[in-house]
């Protein structure tokens, strides 16, 4: 999938992109103890977004009993999912095959996503907040000023770049035309 550009923005796909569910029943359970000795960091409280292990992985809040994982090493994927696999009270989904994460970068990042989604679905630097945007379920996370990850299932991929690139379209350059 090529990227788009347009007048501030840049939008392209983060391939390759490992994500996992980490499922629980509680977060200051025994496999949030669990997590946190694999990846260095806690489960991220409501809404929030957080980087681990010098920026390999992403820590994302999907509900209240669910984080999604993010990582650009299947290795590393792999070597989390060994250790969380004996932690009695949760497990990693891995859905690397089923989720696909476009990477949204420069100054105009909230004027695509309030055309997307409206202005709920715009986070703020260490936030994740669930919406729809193109009229299909859409996590979008920040952990870093000027970029915004938008995680959508695999199937509804082309549907949201292609209201995208219309949107685009719409974006005047910065000389007014």
């Amino acid at each position: 999938m090529e990227g788009m550009k347009a007048n501030g923005l840049t939008v392209r796909s983060a391939e390759p992109m490992q994500a996992a569910a980490l499922r629980y029943f509680e977060v200051g359970g025994g496999f949030a103890r669990a997590v946190r000795d694999a990846t260095g960091a806690a489960l991220p409280p409501v809404l929030t977004a957080v980087e681990a292990g010098a920026g390999e992985l992403t820590l994302a809040w999907r509900s209240p009993t669910e984080t999604l994982l993010l990582t650009p090493s299947a290795a590393r994927l792999a070597q989390i999912e060994e250790q969380l696999a004996g932690a009695g009270d949760g497990c990693l989904v891995n859905l690397s095959g089923g989720l696909r994460v476009l990477r949204v970068t420069g100054e105009r990042i909230s004027d695509l996503l309030c055309r997307l989604g409206g202005t709920g679905s715009i986070p703020r630097p260490g936030e994740a907040r669930r919406g729809r945007m193109a009229d299909v379920p859409v996590l979008a996370l920040c952990v870093r000023a000027g970029e915004t990850l938008l995680v959508v299932d695999r199937t509804c991929t082309e549907h949201l770049m292609g209201w995208v690139r219309e949107t685009l379209l719409d974006f005047p350059s910065s000389d007014g035309n």
